[in-house]
């Protein structure tokens, strides 16, 4: 019988192709920053699995391209004191406002405390996949699809940009440009690893900006962004000399550690999401009902 957490979801791995005794061996190697008595834990409380959910043992052979499903854990995970709403819900779609410092989906230091894991509790739906997803420090509207059968064609809406997304931030003032403002560069991996960088080289991002309120030395910022690249608009705005508030990666890293000031969020919101149904045709929009003070 398996002690799989109730609420996270599986880790999925198609073994490589290799020359270990055991899945156990395989595993060790695969992810190395894993210690090997992490695995043994799992396998003894039934959280390493094959395909069918059958318990995976550390003697069980080695097969390539077996695929095997494993439940993460978190020793001492932090609690992200902070809801989300859901905001619409029918047979193929979720909506849902998310909080400033909630991951999307597990990762690195986090399993239970994610939208994604919180959204299948209260739903009781183990359906539920995000059509797209936000940083853990931007706030805002998420998709999810909460039936497969449908998933394909909500997720091609963003795979062919044909959904407007729109953001507001707030960061200081740039009086030397004239808005809206076209900015267009090379983004590419940075350090450490999950930061990004603007390079030389063809523009693969682009943001339009507007300024929709002045005060003072800040502004807000209506930010579209006509591509998705990871960081985006917070490289983006760091390159034109205005940062947003309280971001800790850009322009210079203040968080390496990664230990969050629930004080200081970013000021960054994912605002509204408009497209046509791809099932129905109609025009569909939602806002989100987070508001950035300043």
């Amino acid at each position: 019988m398996s002690s799989r957490p109730l609420n996270v979801r599986p880790s999925f791995l198609h073994l490589p192709p290799g020359t270990w005794a055991t899945v156990l061996d395989c595993l060790c190697a695969r992810f190395p920053q894993i210690p090997r008595e992490t695995w043994l834990a799992r396998m003894a409380r039934g959280l390493v699995q094959d395909a069918e959910g059958r318990p995976l043992g550390p003697a069980t052979p080695y097969r390539e391209a077996l695929r095997v499903q494993y439940f993460r854990e978190v020793e001492n995970e932090r609690e992200i004191p902070f809801q989300a709403r859901i905001l619409h819900l029918d047979e193929h779609l979720l909506v849902a406002d998310k909080p400033h410092f909630l991951p999307v989906m597990p990762a690195g230091d986090y399993a239970e405390e994610t939208l994604l894991t919180r959204l299948v509790q209260e739903t009781g739906n183990p359906q539920l996949a995000p059509l797209h997803r936000i940083d853990r420090h931007t706030a805002g509207l998420v998709l999810f699809s909460t039936v497969p059968q449908s998933r394909g064609a909500y997720q091609a809406l963003f795979r062919e940009r044909r959904i407007d997304k729109r953001y507001q931030a707030i960061a200081p003032a740039l009086p030397q440009y004239e808005f809206p403002l076209r900015h267009r560069s090379r983004l590419d991996k940075g350090e450490p690893f999950f930061r990004m960088r603007e390079v030389a080289g063809e523009a693969n991002s682009e943001t339009l900006l507007e300024v929709i309120e002045r005060r003072g030395e800040l502004w807000r910022y209506r930010l579209f962004p006509v591509t998705g690249k990871q960081h985006q608009l917070r490289v983006h705005m760091a390159a034109l000399g205005a940062p947003i508030l309280n971001d800790s990666f850009y322009p210079e890293l203040r968080d390496e550690k990664g230990v969050d000031d629930f004080t200081r969020p970013l000021k960054l919101l994912a605002h509204s999401l408009a497209f046509a149904d791809p099932l129905s045709g109609e025009p569909r929009r939602f806002e989100s009902r987070i508001e950035l003070d300043w």
